[in-house]
């Protein structure tokens, strides 16, 4: 199994939010920070256990909260 980095994308598994795509910004194990550039930007990242997210490894820049948003888009369509 790969290592987790900033820059991935995370889809919940757990939680009001079930289902939801984020793009990791921080790593601390056992938690990850996760951010989707509009509810949660980068200066208010959710916090959330790594069992409770399915990670894809495709990496993407968390510069901003514009590019999360625009990243995250494209990855669902």
């Amino acid at each position: 199994m790969r290592p987790v980095q900033e820059g991935m994308f995370a889809r919940s598994l757990a939680g009001h939010d079930k289902g939801k795509l984020y793009v990791i910004v921080r790593v601390e194990e056992p938690y990850v920070y996760l951010a989707d550039g509009k509810i949660r930007p980068l200066e208010r990242p959710k916090k959330k256990k790594l069992m409770h997210v399915q990670i894809d490894y495709q990496q993407t820049e968390i510069s901003s909260d514009l590019e999360i948003r625009k990243a995250l888009k494209a990855k669902e369509v």
